[in-house]
């Protein structure tokens, strides 16, 4: 018992270390993101389980050797480590104040994210209740190809509201994996609830399918939402659209290409335009450097399975496919999430973007970096998702209420000049 107790006490010491300062070495990438995302995200439930563990361990002789008074040392200081990651969740807000929106709402009397599911995570796979979800909706047939998405959408039929906001949300997973059941349903259930109709769109993968395909496909969705989004109570001029990792790449290329004919063939008149855009931890730039020793196209995965040609040779090709290309003053409005522990796509990619966007976009760019957070954490309904979740509620649905208020012919809000702190990130009034 001594000794794995002692075993027991580094594994704890090295999961917090890793939460800490994740590993950017190529060989442990990958497992230290793995690591970092589960011991960051689920840090409340680690917590309980490493001092259960240690007073386990201790009760039934770990503590009669130096090996396990020891280990016994390191697992108590492993666990504070873990402790300090819920302290700097706890402390997550998402300050959207003087960002342009006309965020009338009151923060005390906003919608609140279910403290159960932060409890029990995987209640987040179940429909809230009150949330109606249509499943396996086929959106685009083509001979054996049949895209489907999945609509959150509230039980109750809007009575006297009229036609319900919109929100498409694009699952993430390099571009080759990922499914519309497994990202995005902690946001899209609490937007059901606060009255918006949700759609999660799947799309064709790499390696079978070609840059750009992915875009493509989700192209296709947006035709068809004009046509068909009334029959599901949503409002065909109004939809915004959110995603992560890949998804938040896809994101932005979905609200900066609108009816651009060269990612809509066959159907180049359709209307792809968007309402705003909440990109999750995306990749914006293949071509630069950035937080990368090399630019991020010359990668294997996108050479070899997602775009399939050698990066020196096309530049252009993997310019075309980078949403900081396609930066213009017209793009809708943006709110920018990212973690700053991320450690598959570092923060400073975000920064730049957000820098690019505000220098020349005339609509409003916030900016959210999470203290702490890795990639992919709101897959996890944990604290800090909760409050990132609540955050974006509030700012797509002041970009809705904007978007009523020029329908009916008020005036638009002036947007108010918005105050940076040193890492980007707008500072007053918080959510969360």
């Amino acid at each position: 018992m001594t000794y794995a107790l002692l075993a027991l006490g580094i594994l704890f010491v090295l999961l917090a270390v890793n939460a800490h300062r994740p590993s950017k070495h190529p060989l442990l990438l990958v497992p230290s993101f793995f690591a970092g995302w589960w011991s960051i995200e689920l840090a409340p439930h680690l917590l309980v389980t490493e001092i259960a563990a240690l007073v386990l361990l201790a009760w039934n002789g770990g503590l009669d050797g130096w090996a396990g008074r020891t280990g016994l040392a390191l697992g108590i200081a492993g666990a504070a480590g873990i402790a300090a990651t819920i302290v700097a969740s706890r402390r997550t807000v998402v300050t959207l104040r003087e960002c342009g929106i006309p965020l009338d709402l009151d923060p005390r009397n906003a919608p609140r994210y279910p403290r159960s599911h932060l409890v029990v995570p995987p209640l987040c796979l179940i429909p809230r209740r009150g949330v109606r979800v249509d499943r396996d909706v086929v959106f685009h047939e083509d001979g054996r190809l049949r895209l489907k998405l999945d609509v959150y959408r509230p039980s109750a039929d809007p009575t006297g509201e009229g036609l319900r906001p919109g929100l498409m949300q694009i699952h993430g997973g390099a571009w080759i994996i990922g499914d519309k059941r497994e990202q995005g349903l902690p946001l899209l259930n609490h937007m059901a609830l606060q009255g918006w109709v949700g759609f999660n769109v799947n799309y064709r993968l790499s390696p079978r399918a070609t840059w750009p395909d992915h875009l493509v496909d989700l192209k296709r969705f947006l035709a068809w939402y004009h046509e068909h989004a009334e029959e599901y109570g949503a409002d065909p001029n109004f939809l915004c659209v959110t995603g992560g990792s890949a998804g938040g790449h896809l994101t932005a290329m979905v609200a900066l290409t609108a009816n651009d004919p060269d990612f809509q063939p066959g159907f180049e008149d359709a209307d792809t335009s968007v309402q705003g855009a909440v990109p999750f931890y995306g990749v914006y730039d293949f071509c630069e450097p950035g937080p990368w020793p090399v630019p991020f196209g010359s990668t294997r995965i996108m050479e070899r399975m997602v775009v399939k040609l050698p990066f020196a040779e096309n530049r252009d090709a993997y310019a075309k496919a980078s949403p900081v290309t396609h930066v213009h003053e017209d793009a809708p409005p943006f709110l920018v999430v990212h973690g700053g522990h991320d450690s598959l796509i570092p923060a400073p990619e975000a920064r730049r973007f957000v820098e690019r966007l505000r220098a020349t976009s005339r609509a409003p760019v916030l900016y959210a970096e999470m203290k702490g957070g890795q990639h992919g954490f709101d897959v996890f309904p944990s604290y800090r998702t909760a409050r990132v979740v609540e955050g974006v509620e509030r700012y797509l649905t002041g970009l809705h209420r904007r978007h009523r208020r020029h329908r009916e012919g008020a005036a638009p809000a002036v947007p108010a000049e918005i105050t940076e702190s040193p890492d980007g990130s707008s500072k007053d009034d918080a959510v969360g």
